[in-house]
């Protein structure tokens, strides 16, 4: 059996960094215009996106060189674009959340609940003023996200295409994260196609799909191979969120970024929960999960009753079912050998997280 060798994706990784830098080293020069606290904010929202894994112009990358792409600094400028567009969706996904810290640090709005404190500002203002400064900044991110794919240098209907599927992309968030909202406040838990339908749009096509179909446009490639990659990146993206519902209950900080009390204190509506509000479990959890006082007892209680109902080994049911649909997706002949072998361990990487 031929065995196809990965592609070094390191230079345009290193061009994705430099790319990022630049963009805020120009940010940040201009916001110092404007007055040192505008210029705060910009470190800010520049030091919560360090140390990121880049999962999204990884992935562009990977379906671009793949699919034959050579001009590696246009693909690391719309890979960064992709990096903006995350940073801005999970600022405005913490003050949403009402979630002040991200991979054990303070985010944007952390650090400015934390210096209105310290400047002896009332609690209630200073968590107002963290939270006005995340929805400012994830602005400033989002917006940075259009203007560096707008400056990629590549033919006009191309940059159109790729307009096309950012944009898409932003709107399937955006209405994803309306769902997620809406469904926090219902008493009852939704069925689970119905929160799998919320998790694709709000979080597996900006991250999957978009950076996938976003590289075969930029390399060339087909409308077949641009769709079979869309639902490639729909089924391995469904998966790599069901793997963060687990993640989010039974993983630990320093793998997820966020307190394994976070789901439960918020009663979150994952798959786990949808699962067990259909159990006799339910008239238990139902009385832990929802509570902003959760403590370390309660939350070990409640995974017991997530294990014994059965629905964590629904969940992981379901990881392996949507990993098995996106590898059939590459069985399709107009992707390349070499694109298959990477994607294949694309999705190896995302459904063995956390182990």
């Amino acid at each position: 059996m031929q065995t196809h060798p990965p592609l070094d994706l390191s230079i345009g990784q290193d061009l994705v960094e430099t790319v990022l830098n630049r963009f805020y080293e120009r940010a940040k020069a201009r916001a110092a215009k404007l007055g040192p606290g505008y210029l705060s904010l910009w470190q800010a929202l520049e030091n919560s996106t360090a140390g990121g894994k880049r999962v999204r112009p990884r992935i562009l990358l990977t379906a671009y060189l793949n699919l034959g792409g050579t001009d590696t600094a246009a693909a690391a400028r719309v890979g960064a674009a992709f990096e903006l567009l995350h940073t801005a969706l999970i600022v405005h996904d913490d003050v949403i959340d009402l979630d002040f810290t991200r991979r054990g640090l303070e985010n944007v709005s952390g650090v400015y609940r934390g210096l209105a404190t310290a400047a002896g500002v009332e609690a209630g203002a200073a968590r107002h003023r963290g939270l006005s400064a995340g929805v400012i900044a994830g602005d400033l991110a989002l917006t940075g996200a259009f203007r560096l794919l707008g400056s990629a240098e590549v033919d006009t209907d191309v940059r159109e295409r790729l307009a096309e599927i950012l944009d898409d992309a932003v709107f399937a968030s955006a209405g994803g994260e309306l769902i997620d909202v809406d469904l926090s406040f219902h008493p009852d838990a939704p069925p689970i196609a119905e929160i799998l339908h919320m998790e694709r749009l709000k979080t597996a096509v900006y991250s999957f799909e978009a950076p996938l179909q976003a590289g075969a446009v930029l390399a060339g490639a087909s409308n077949d191979v641009v769709t079979t990659l869309g639902l490639f990146g729909r089924d391995i993206g469904i998966a790599y969120q069901v793997v963060d519902d687990l993640l989010g209950v039974f993983g630990t900080e320093s793998t997820t970024g966020k307190s394994s009390f976070s789901d439960l204190r918020e009663g979150k509506r994952t798959v786990l929960v949808s699962y067990v509000a259909r159990k006799p479990e339910w008239a238990e959890l139902s009385g832990l999960i929802g509570n902003s006082e959760l403590t370390a007892r309660d939350a070990a209680r409640a995974r017991e009753l997530l294990v014994s109902s059965g629905a964590r080994d629904h969940a992981q049911q379901l990881v392996r079912e949507y990993a098995d649909r996106a590898r059939q997706h590459l069985d399709c002949p107009a992707v390349t050998p070499g694109l298959r072998a990477a994607l294949s361990t694309v999705v190896d990487d995302a459904v063995n997280r956390g182990r």
